[in-house]
């Protein structure tokens, strides 16, 4: 396996684990009954679960 292909494959799993998280961290979000707080157009928002 190539450099390039290894990059790739651990490319993948990369964000394949971040997308994990974040979807954790909305279920968390909800249980917790917490804001979730993102940055959007330069600005600060809080959002509801």
């Amino acid at each position: 396996m190539s450099d390039t292909e290894k990059s790739k494959e651990e490319h993948k799993k990369i964000v394949k684990a971040m997308e994990k998280v974040y979807e954790n961290l909305i279920l968390f979000k909800k249980k917790m009954n917490s804001d979730l707080v993102i940055l959007k157009d330069n600005k600060i928002v809080h959002i509801k679960p």
